[in-house]
């Protein structure tokens, strides 16, 4: 993998980090104010498909190397 590839996916990694905290913030915002719950089910999905992707990203940018 090149150096440009690997910071494109690190670049990548950080915006999902992000999204997926600030997804997050939003259920737990949602949750304390009586939100729709529907709503907050397609959060939590959408919360929970991003830390897979994460998690994928991760493997890709850091690999598990035992030496």
């Amino acid at each position: 993998m090149s150096d440009e590839d690997n910071i494109n996916l690190r670049m990548k990694l950080a915006a999902l980090e992000l999204e997926h905290a600030d997804l997050g913030k939003a259920v737990d915002a949602l949750a304390r104010t009586g939100g729709d719950l529907l709503c907050i089910q397609r959060l939590k999905k959408k919360k929970l498909v991003l830390k897979d992707e994460i998690s994928r990203l991760r493997v890709r940018v850091m690999p598990d190397i035992i030496a």
